[in-house]
């Protein structure tokens, strides 16, 4: 089964056709960084504007790198949800319209089941696994049981790993995408010179896997002179070590948390955060366990792993309604639950 996968929901405007889940036919993404980069930051207008221009050419050129027509594409897949509703609502107007005119099933898709389906696309990846889903926008750890069977162990209370990036780079003035930038400029510091604090959160058993990044931003932004240690330098270097070395020690001393209680010793990593050097050198350290990444191509937005998880709806006899709508967030996560009604297609 050939499924046509459209992915617009910040600021990439993607298509992808997937076969059975897991082969990429094409995958084309067309990325809007530059008209963002000077604002250092997603303008959420100019995003929905750009996706309505590039949708059609996006489309045309995926089918013509698949060299097939849309007659060969047997379903149509895009996101509608979570990101911005302008934007969401171009690719999802678009990809019911062109399921609609074609007579083919439509899926809708909740884009971070995507990011965590994407490592799948090129392993066979036997479930349950730990998900560490670390996006712009999101930073989840789950029990993943199926590609739309997720147990939410430990989620964010505040700021997300990435937003924390994206925020230090731009009060710092040092660019965007922030994750991008500060992981080169890491790689030239020295992650011992700021002792940044890692948050705390003493709310008892029921988020022991939560984390928090809104104080550490605080920390690199506005008091980071306190943490400077004895003997280093305040070097732009520096800062970007310390504060990407305490970030992803946030999130890896949760993950292992939630390895070490669960006992299981597979973790599946996804979303831009994934592409992560420090992240990926930290847990392949861990020669106890096995950690899967997406290629790099695949941690960003991308219409391939939208595809891919439309294949298995498709496959269970699922089908999404023309009435389907979008939704700029995602209910709050329920702990412990199967909570379809975040993760599913409707």
């Amino acid at each position: 089964m050939k499924v046509l996968g459209i992915e617009s929901s910040c600021d990439e405007t993607a298509c992808a056709i997937v076969e059975d889940g897991h082969k990429i036919i094409s995958n084309v993404v067309a990325t809007q960084i530059p008209f963002h980069q000077v604002y250092k930051g997603v303008v959420p207008e100019i995003a929905s504007r750009k996706h309505a221009e590039w949708i059609l050419p996006v489309v045309r050129q995926a089918l013509k790198e698949a060299n097939m027509t849309l007659d060969e594409v047997d379903a149509i897949a895009a996101t509608n949800r979570p990101g911005l509703m302008g934007s969401l609502l171009i690719g999802l107007t678009f990809g019911k319209t062109l399921a609609w005119s074609l007579n083919k099933p439509f899926i809708a898709v909740n884009h971070m089941l995507g990011h965590l389906y994407a490592a799948h696309l090129e392993n066979d990846i036997p479930y349950p696994y730990i998900g560490l889903l670390v996006s712009g926008g999101h930073s989840i750890i789950a029990k993943v049981k199926g590609f739309d069977d997720l147990e939410v162990l430990g989620t964010t209370i505040d700021d997300s790993v990435g937003e924390a990036f994206d925020k230090v780079s731009k009060f710092y003035g040092l660019g965007y995408p922030g994750g991008v930038v500060i992981d080169k400029l890491a790689q030239k510091g020295d992650p011992k010179a700021f002792a940044f604090p890692v948050a705390k959160i003493d709310k008892g058993e029921d988020h022991r896997y939560d984390m928090s990044f809104s104080g550490l931003k605080t920390a690199v932004i506005h008091q980071a002179d306190m943490f400077l240690k004895p003997g280093y330098e305040k070097t732009t270097e520096n800062l970007c070590a310390s504060f990407q070395e305490t970030a992803v020690k946030t999130l890896t001393g949760r993950l292992f948390r939630a390895i070490e209680d669960t006992g299981i010793k597979t973790v599946v990593a996804g979303g831009g955060v994934a592409a992560n050097s420090r992240l990926r050198a930290i847990l392949a350290e861990r020669t106890d366990i096995k950690c899967i990444f997406p290629p790099l191509k695949l941690c960003g937005d991308n219409g391939a792993m939208i595809a891919g998880v439309a294949y298995h709806f498709l496959e269970r006899g699922d089908r999404s309604g023309i009435d389907t709508t979008a939704c700029a967030r995602i209910p709050q996560f329920k702990r412990g639950l199967k909570n379809l009604e975040t993760f599913g297609r409707r």
